[in-house]
């Protein structure tokens, strides 16, 4: 498994954009626009990891920025923690075996979201691409939140 990123989510990218690379000192090193989701990623690395940051080899932090105005609260401004695993159908079954849930199965082979047991949303990517769609998984609903 390796640490991927940790999301938080901006009501104000020029604002939070300003906060992190300005005054903290974080490198911006990624930037991602959807035009169909209405959203703007930007992935900020710490100065001495931006080098490992062109690799995937550092852990960065996602800045989420959604286009239509939207109010945060109860902690929703915090989006999750991402890691990479080898196998996302094993580690699954593993996490299932143990009791957690599957908040949102990888049905498409490359994703899923789980939660800790303070309700930390935890994405699941699989490395390399994405294996092809299997059962349980392909037909597996969502449950609950993520």
């Amino acid at each position: 498994m390796q640490y991927l990123h940790t999301m938080v989510r901006a009501s104000d990218l020029d604002a939070s954009l300003d906060f992190y690379c300005n005054k903290l000192g974080l490198v911006e090193v990624n930037r991602y626009d959807s035009e169909g989701g209405r959203f703007t990623l930007v992935y900020l690395a710490a100065p001495g990891d931006v080098e490992r940051a062109s690799t995937a080899s550092s852990p960065l932090l996602e800045i989420t920025w959604n286009w239509d105005p939207e109010s945060y609260s109860g902690g929703r401004n915090f989006g999750h923690l991402a890691y990479r695993v080898e196998d996302i159908y094993a580690t699954c079954q593993r996490l299932l075996d143990a009791g957690v849930t599957i908040n949102r199965p990888p049905r498409d082979g490359h994703m899923a979201f789980i939660r800790s047991p303070d309700g930390i949303s935890i994405e699941l990517l699989q490395a390399g691409d994405s294996l092809p769609a299997a059962e349980p998984w392909a037909s597996m609903p969502n449950t609950g939140s993520w």
